[in-house]
């Protein structure tokens, strides 16, 4: 009985000390209106946030004209130099070439003795149907508010260099023109970009350009609550995302930090990101670490920090600090977390507590816990599907906190399932050490795959081991051990805080990792909590603990099923667009991805490949999509008109004027016959290798010139597609029902009017 008394007050010291690391890193209280001038306020900024947001804004829309005057008009007011970049931007980050027409804002504060120049950085577009009050609404009014603060303050000696870009849904093409064509990067700089994936929780410096121990250690030191994780750094370096940090990341001349806060993914992209779904706390957060590292970096040599360190740093947020350590002791601390595993593992066959051959089949059994939490979130996710299909449209639901809970639980329940009947076959210290062993080994492979996030393996696994020595060859067990729960908890707790929004439900898998990590850190204190391993014990007793805490796991699996109900509040998304083929006069709806509220269900019937007529759809996808037939709209195709001809060395020269008279935002031709040469759209370059194709965002008023070299003589066959937004006022369109709402993305709610010329 003592001993379980003095493991449950173990257990809830720990677990308090758990909501405490997470504590930390949690955002702040917002900042007053009236707080001080030389601070950051989210009550100002927030003034800016709403107005920025009162409307979807996409690139080349009149509202993001609006959006840009209101930045300048701000810009101005404060006294800054502020002038527009009006350039055409060029990438081919997302799933193919595409070219905008961009207008970026830069405002200029000049240092008084500059050793280079500090770059902050946010996009004023939205998404197409998004408000974009987070993405990135939040970076602008960041970006707003802490010049202000900045002009109250003392002169900094860099010039600090504020960057609006546009285009960043689209393409990123303000980010790219801005580093390869403005005159104020030529030089490049330290880069701070701000960002927005979601509507609350904390601001995660969650990228950085290579090298980037100097930058690290000025993070660590400037920003009042670091939030950052050298694993997150690591794993967003193999994933094919991209922000407008990605252009200057991918330029030497630049060196940088990406922040932004992810949870309440939700309303990413969606409607919803609109100011009330929107946490000033979040935006607090922020802007306190963006201003302090304006300042930090304001007047720092700005030239060191540029070029990249020895190497990557390593580090994570502890009790509102960030620990961090040269990325070279990687591979020594992965090394001694297995060699002092296998000390365990000596000490504890060499105790007496059980043989080398009935080790090794400990160390077998424990990588079942592992794989065990990894199939309870894959099975809890197709349970979720099961119960609410829509949750198939969300990485998280609209109330994700539920089900953060019910993981935790199950980890849980899936360690205690495993601990109970294996403990008295083999001993809980000799399970611990199989466990850690695969810990361990794991910790091994990262240090070679993601070196930044070996710690989250090769410390726990250290430490845990250290802690079984301690219980068998001492009588300071419990202190060791307890020592070790505690620094582990310290370690992992806030990391899997962090990627419970980040992967979302659907992939909560390397949450679920961590947590159990932490408990096989614990099973020397589980155990206590466990009833004897005498043969009278019943099962039913044995089973309690696993039992009680699948109870919560059901009771939280309750309250999220409760909490995230479709409604109006709650909506589930559902994509559709609208397709004009002007040659053949045949309309469609058509709808990516699933609709499982069945609102499409009278406009889609059948699955088709539509990519053949309407190149636009391939993008990343095969073009085939859920498609009905439509009433034909009365929807103008674009107008191509040829400029000038001439024949150059036997190959065709045409200048091209195309036009669209419905005020269309996004064009796009693609050759259906002939071999174009080379082509170019207002001055910009177009690659050609694979087969000509164009897609321009921001299509001007005025329309877009377009120049290219034909192979020979032959004819030129083109398809053209221009699409405007919006699809509500079209004929046929069925209103959503309460509950259903439209699913974001780049050119998600849009009419796309295509026609083929032959010249």
């Amino acid at each position: 009985m003592r001993g379980a008394v003095t493991g449950a007050v173990s257990f809830l010291v720990l677990a308090l000390l758990a909501w405490g690391a997470i504590a930390t890193v949690t955002p702040p209280a917002p900042g007053p209106a009236d707080a001080p001038a030389a601070v950051f306020s989210a009550d100002r900024a927030r003034v800016h946030q709403e107005r920025i947001s009162a409307t979807p804004h996409p690139t080349g829309s009149a509202a993001a004209s609006d959006v840009r005057r209101y930045i300048l008009d701000q810009l101005g007011a404060a006294g800054i130099a502020t002038r527009v970049q009006d350039a055409v931007g060029s990438t081919d980050v997302l799933g193919g070439v595409a070219l905008a027409r961009v207008q970026n804002v830069i405002a200029t504060l000049p240092g008084s003795g500059s050793s280079g120049t500090l770059f902050l950085v946010a996009h004023y577009d939205s998404a197409t149907i998004s408000h974009g009050a987070g993405d990135d609404g939040a970076g602008v009014a960041t970006l707003l508010e802490t010049a202000r603060a900045l002009r109250a303050g003392a002169a900094l000696r860099n010039d600090v260099v504020l960057v609006f870009t546009d285009a960043e849904e689209a393409c990123l093409c303000g980010a790219e023109a801005f580093v390869n064509q403005d005159p104020a990067a030529a030089r490049g700089g330290v880069v701070l970009n701000f960002e927005s994936r979601g509507s609350s929780g904390p601001a995660i410096m969650f990228e950085t350009s290579r090298g980037n121990a100097d930058l690290v250690a000025a993070y660590a030191k400037a920003a009042p609550r670091p939030v950052a994780t050298s694993f997150a750094a690591a794993v967003y370096r193999l994933l094919p995302n991209d922000t407008d940090f990605s252009p200057f990341r991918d330029d030497d001349r630049f060196a940088g930090l990406n922040t932004a806060y992810i949870d309440g993914s939700a309303a990413y992209h969606q409607p919803q990101d609109d100011i009330a779904h929107q946490s000033a706390e979040s935006l607090q957060h922020m802007g306190d670490g963006g201003l302090a590292m304006a300042r930090a970096l304001g007047v720092a040599d700005i030239a060191a920090l540029t070029q990249p360190a020895g190497g990557d740093a390593t580090y994570f947020p502890v009790l509102g600090r960030l620990v961090r350590y040269p990325g070279g002791f990687v591979w020594p601390i992965a090394i001694l977390a297995l060699l002092a595993v296998g000390a365990a593992a000596v000490v504890v066959v060499r105790g007496g507590v059980l043989t080398a051959p009935r080790l090794a089949a400990c160390i077998a059994w424990g990588l079942a816990p592992l794989l065990g939490v990894v199939a309870a979130t894959f099975v809890l996710w197709r349970g979720l599907l099961l119960a609410q299909p829509g949750y198939g449209q969300f990485a998280d639901p609209w109330v994700p906190g539920w089900y953060r809970v019910a993981v935790v639980a199950l980890v849980f329940t899936t360690v205690l399932a495993w601990l109970a009947p294996l403990r008295r076959r083999f001993g809980t210290a000799a399970l611990t050490v199989g466990a850690l062993a695969w810990v361990a080994l794991l910790g091994v492979v990262a240090a070679a795959l993601i070196p930044g996030g070996s710690y989250l393996l090769a410390l726990p696994a250290l430490l845990g081991a250290l802690a079984v020595i301690a219980g068998v060859r001492t009588r300071w067990g419990l202190p060791v051990q307890l020592a070790a729960a505690a620094v582990t908890v310290l370690i992992l707790a806030p990391t899997a805080a962090i990627f419970f929004p980040a992967t979302g439900v659907r992939l909560a898998a390397p949450s679920a990792v961590f947590v159990a990590i932490i408990a096989i850190v614990l099973l020397p204190l589980l155990d206590t909590l466990l009833p004897g391993p005498s043969t009278g014990s019943r099962r039913l007793v044995r089973a309690a603990p696993a039992l009680a805490t699948a109870l919560v796991a059901a009771l939280a699996i309750g309250g999220g099923l409760a909490a995230n109900r479709p409604s109006a509040v709650h909506p589930v998304p559902v994509a559709l667009r609208y397709l004009l083929d002007a040659d053949t006069g045949k309309a469609y709806w058509a709808r990516p991805g699933a609709d499982p509220t069945g609102w499409t269900g009278p406009l889609v019937q059948r699955r088709e490949d539509l990519s053949a007529a309407f190149p636009m759809l391939k993008g990343r996808s095969t073009g085939t999509t859920t498609v009905g037939d439509a009433p034909v709209a009365a929807l103008a195709p674009a107008d191509v008109r040829v400029v000038s001809e001439r024949v150059e060395n036997g190959n065709r020269l045409l200048q091209l004027h195309v036009t669209s008279g419905r005020g269309a935002r996004v064009l796009q031709l693609t050759q259906e016959e002939g071999v174009v040469l080379a082509a170019s759209a207002r001055g910009r370059a177009v690659p050609v290798d694979d087969g000509f194709t164009l897609r321009f965002h921001g299509l001007p008023a005025e329309g877009l010139d377009v120049a290219l070299t034909v192979e020979g003589t032959s004819r030129l066959r083109i398809r053209v597609e221009d699409a405007s937004d919006g699809i509500d006022a079209l004929p046929g369109f069925v209103p959503r029902p309460e509950g259903v709402s439209a699913l974001g993305g780049h050119t998600a709610e849009m009419a796309i009017v295509a026609r083929t010329v032959t010249l």
